[in-house]
């Protein structure tokens, strides 16, 4: 009949549209990330030959707990030429990535997907599960929550005292209780006293209000080698006399999301428990 449509060809029809669906959704083969967090989450959960290069800050030990696993990938110099060359179909980049590389990348039809940064223990679970979900690796990204899941619980309690604590930084910076480091210590069992201060995303804290503040613990970074002026701060003798003061590797697991974050709960765990035993 004139203007009907033969079975066979709408068979075919319906099966290309369906090919063409399944390829529309199929995970990404050729993966590039720019950004230390997305480098690390990517190593993690990505399927062999999946992830083609990582940005160069993936191999250093001050911002990737990952480093030592980083040196089996390509590093890309993260412009945008080096990039596009690599034919990806999938670039992971940070909210502050730059821009200019990635923006380009955009105006030349790369798929790109930008991850902010994680401000507390649940957009780490929630970065990951999205990761999964990009990478075509839902299975192996649930596996892992579940195993950070477990040992968070394990990690928390409710403590009979809650010390009250601040972390100071260079420049007499100091890390509120609204970001990935303030969850840290929440998790540990410390009040974080940057809320009392009005610093819930951190700031500047001058000396003379941490001193009348009279924390419990100041908690220090392990310092650079060689000498800053950002950094004399955290020597100044007022500090020392408190007897508060406390050294911790606020390094690079402390800073993205991956499991590797429960080593510093772990951490500010054992530094409250050993508190409470000396008071």
């Amino acid at each position: 009949m004139s203007g009907s449509v033969r079975p066979s060809r709408l068979i075919s029809f319906v099966a290309a549209l369906v090919l063409s669906g399944a390829a529309a959704l199929a995970a990404p083969q050729r993966v590039v990330s720019l950004n230390v967090c997305t480098d690390q989450m990517a190593m993690l959960l990505s399927g062999p030959g999946q992830l083609m290069a990582v940005s160069k800050l993936a191999s250093d030990p001050r911002t990737s707990a990952m480093a030592e696993q980083a040196e089996g990938w390509p590093v890309t110099d993260g412009s945008a030429e080096d990039v596009f060359l690599r034919a990806p179909d999938l670039v992971l980049a940070g909210t502050y990535t730059t821009r200019a590389t990635v923006e380009m990348l955009e105006r030349l039809g790369v798929r790109v997907e930008r991850f902010a940064p994680a401000n507390s223990l649940a957009d780490v679970r929630d970065n990951l599960a999205r990761m999964g979900a990009l990478l075509g690796r839902e299975v192996a990204a649930t596996a892992l929550i579940a195993a950070f899941d477990a040992r968070l619980a394990a990690l928390t309690e409710t403590p009979d005292t809650t010390p009250r604590v601040v972390m100071y930084q260079a420049l007499g910076t100091t890390t509120g209780t609204d970001t990935l480091a303030g969850d840290v210590l929440r998790a540990a069992g410390f009040r974080n006293i940057a809320a009392e201060l009005g610093l819930p995303f951190g700031g500047r804290l001058h000396l003379e209000e941490l001193l009348l503040a009279q924390p419990d613990l100041i908690l220090i970074g392990a310092p650079y080698g060689g000498h800053a002026r950002a950094t004399e701060l955290l020597d100044h003798p007022a500090l020392a006399a408190t007897g508060a003061l406390r050294r911790i590797d606020d390094g690079a697991k402390w800073t993205c999301e991956t499991h590797y974050i429960l080593d510093a709960v772990a951490q500010m765990r054992a530094l409250r428990l050993d508190w409470e035993a000396a008071q």
